[in-house]
């Protein structure tokens, strides 16, 4: 299609000077002052503030700096703001634009927008936290949205959603390049293809990538509607990061430290998040006190303090042997998960949550923390299976260990056991009613957490996929089958979900802590219809699900 003469013309200019790229996936359909290009984000809410986000170029396409002014209403009419100030978005942040809007009442809903040049952006709302008594809190718990997988409809869902809070446990985007971990119908049918074209691999190639993924109008909406708490996975950076290295960097793709400052820099501007003293190369974990009712405390299990992940063909081949690879390999003591820093503030915030009496302590962090393991598929129903060319050769390893009992997932808490233990002694010992949440794995999970005496430690929910496709896509076995394997073998497992896309929602009351999976029918077709799971509920004081 032709591209109409003023926006050619516009496109023109910014090719000149400011960029065609800085665009990031925007369509200017007309010459303005300035244009807001990727839609308002808030997050990081405290009872007194929240993080409000947006981003604007300049419309004469200069590299010129952009003052803007924001505000936050009572309501969307704007007639009582509470609270503005002015920001100026600059090149060097990819003109994104970060305020920390303070003044708020605790427990309030507010709307805000920003200004430039006489141009409004669209309209946001948020909310602060409550203090005080609760007695009721919910949030989304999203993780896994892969834009060339599919359509984002989770995020529209949770947009429409009475909710308090989202939290994203990571893996907000990808790092593949076109054509690689992809559905091809998304792809190639629906044109969800990535930009750059190439893995990730540089500043302006991570800015590239999260620029595509907010021009998703589902994800804006999710965005606009309520306040996010995110911590990142491994995908915003690469595969199986772990702090010193990934699986999905070589050699050829430059140095791990500078790519991994890039990414860090890229996610810090374009999320709504806090940034902390250390500014966007800082640790993401932090806490957050919901009134009397509980304290959020987000974790970062894959960057900061994570040793490498196990292997098993080269465990074992190193080691000799399965059993010499389980004693001295994964049950080895000082294995490190969050790191011995992290650890330390965890046991001071559980601490903390229990002495001033919050009923729940949640844990936001990335991977599962439940004890899965291998299942054992007969025989003759893996020689009917259809596998894939990846997942044939995986799965008959898998088979092979099954019968030892080991974990399926060692990027998971089930690859650093030692350092499990140590945590669910914290939960033990400075918890009131700890609950984990997790992302990750593309399924949903409902564990009850025990600890190597079998004593009941907490409970934990593993949330779908916003889009990444599941273990259904591996191991095509029918989901009911496949969940009976599933809990065969893993006494934790109290229910799962293999083969279905969408969030969680969690509520918190005084009395029950319950989770509810939200599905969406297809993520490749334009419309879509949801289903709600069945309730699991962990009431107080009993550590388990009933």
């Amino acid at each position: 299609m032709p591209v109409p003469l003023r926006r050619r013309t516009l496109l023109y200019a910014m090719g000149a000077s400011l960029g065609v790229r800085s665009l990031r996936g925007f369509a200017v359909d007309q010459p303005a002052p300035a244009h807001f290009t990727h839609g308002i984000a808030s997050g990081d809410p405290l009872a007194d503030r929240v993080i409000l986000w947006t981003r604007v170029l300049p419309g004469n396409g200069s590299l010129d700096a952009v003052p803007c002014t924001w505000q936050v209403a009572a309501d969307a009419t704007f007639e009582t703001i509470v609270a503005s100030g002015e920001a100026i978005a600059r090149a060097e942040r990819d003109y994104t634009v970060k305020v920390d809007a303070v003044g708020l009442l605790p427990g309030m809903s507010y709307c805000y927008r920003f200004i430039a040049h006489g141009v409004m952006s669209s309209v946001g709302c948020t909310r602060t936290l409550p203090v005080g008594a609760v007695s009721e809190f919910k949030m989304a718990v999203a993780s896994c949205s892969n834009y060339p997988q599919g359509f984002f409809h989770a995020y529209r869902d949770i947009a429409e959603s009475d909710l308090d809070v989202v939290l994203h446990l990571g893996d907000y985007l990808y790092e593949y390049p076109v054509g690689e971990y992809v559905n091809p119908v998304a792809e190639q049918q629906l044109g969800r293809t990535v930009e750059p074209e190439h893995e990730i691999l540089v500043l302006e190639d991570y800015r590239m990538r999260h620029g595509l993924y907010r021009t998703d109008r589902d994800l804006q909406a999710a965005h606009a509607a309520h306040p996010w708490i995110t911590v990142w996975d491994d995908h915003e950076m690469m595969n199986d990061t772990w702090r010193a290295g990934a699986e999905n960097h070589d050699e050829g793709e430059g140095d791990f430290f500078k790519r991994i400052h890039a990414a860090r820099q890229a996610y810090h501007e374009w999320m709504p998040i806090r940034a902390g003293a250390e500014g966007d190369q800082g640790v993401i974990y932090r806490a957050f006190q919901i009134g009397d009712l509980a304290d959020l405390i987000m974790l970062d299990t894959r960057l900061i303090g994570r040793d490498e992940q196990l292997d098993y063909a080269k465990g074992i081949e190193r080691a000799g042997s399965v059993e010499a690879f389980i004693k001295h390999d994964l049950y080895h003591p000082e294995r490190q998960m969050l790191g011995k820093e992290q650890e330390a503030w965890l046991q001071q915030a559980l601490q903390s949550s229990k002495a001033r009496g919050a009923t729940w302590q949640v844990l936001g962090q990335q991977v599962l923390m439940g004890k899965l393991n291998i299942p054992v598929i007969p025989p003759e129903e893996l020689a009917n299976i259809e596998l894939s060319e990846y997942a044939r050769p995986r799965v008959e390893q898998t088979q092979q260990l099954a019968p030892y009992g080991l974990p399926s997932n060692l990027d998971a808490w089930d690859g650093y056991p030692a350092a499990r233990e140590r945590l669910f002694a914290m939960l033990s010992d400075h918890a009131t009613n700890p609950i984990s949440l997790a992302g990750d794995t593309h399924n949903g999970w409902a564990f009850n957490l025990t600890n190597a005496q079998g004593e009941a430690v907490g409970v934990e929910w593993g949330t779908p996929g916003v889009s990444s496709p599941g273990l259904e896509n591996y191991v095509p076995l029918p989901p009911g089958q496949m969940q009976a394997l599933l809990k065969g073998a893993s006494p934790e497992l109290v229910a799962c979900d293999t083969s279905q896309r969408g969030w969680t929602q969690v509520t918190l009351t005084p009395d029950a802590a319950t989770a509810q999976w939200r599905f969406v029918s297809s993520v490749v077709e334009p419309t879509y219809h949801t289903r709600a799971g069945e309730p699991l509920v962990s009431r107080r004081d009993t550590r388990r699900l009933t």
